[in-house]
């Protein structure tokens, strides 16, 4: 959870493996574009700065959240990666359709890293408002998105050690 005392885009870099080397993939929900699209931008710039190549790093847009599993799933069946990422904004509204897409989403993109025993990253906001959801996306949180990043680095890592 992202407090003042832990705040989501403070980390050590020395403790986050290189990414030189592999291969990664965004998957970013469309909806709550100008939160999805701070999360990418933590995201992209925590790889890129931790030596993923440009070339090694691929993007996708996919219309929601609740697509976001899909679209995993559909890039680790075309291609070999090291990791994906799927950066989501769910904001809370007055009827229980927040529970259900939050629910799903999770065991969705949870669901998809398993089967294809890749790390597969839950970068999705799931917040009561907008205020907290610019909190947490580059606001006074931190940025989910670099967060994410570093995860995926690291389990990448474990990954490969693991195969080793």
């Amino acid at each position: 959870m992202a407090t003042a005392e832990h705040p989501l885009s403070e980390y050590d870099p020395t403790s986050v493996p290189s990414g030189a080397g592999r291969r990664f993939a965004l998957v970013v929900s469309e909806w709550n574009r100008e939160i999805t699209e701070a999360l990418r931008q933590g995201a992209r710039k925590t790889l890129l700065g931790h030596g993923v190549q440009e070339t090694d790093l691929m993007e996708a847009w996919v219309p929601g959240s609740f697509e976001l599993a899909a679209g995993a799933q559909m890039i680790l069946g075309s291609r070999e990666l090291h990791g994906v990422i799927c950066l989501g904004s769910i904001v809370r509204g007055e009827t229980p359709h927040f529970d259900h897409v939050c629910q799903a989403t999770a065991r969705g993109i949870m669901d998809v890293g398993l089967k294809h025993g890749v790390p597969v990253i839950f970068g999705v906001l799931t917040d009561d408002n907008m205020e907290q959801a610019r909190d947490r996306s580059g606001g006074r949180h931190g940025n989910k998105g670099v967060d994410c990043a570093v995860a995926v680095l690291k389990m990448a890592e474990l990954w490969s050690s693991l195969k080793a």
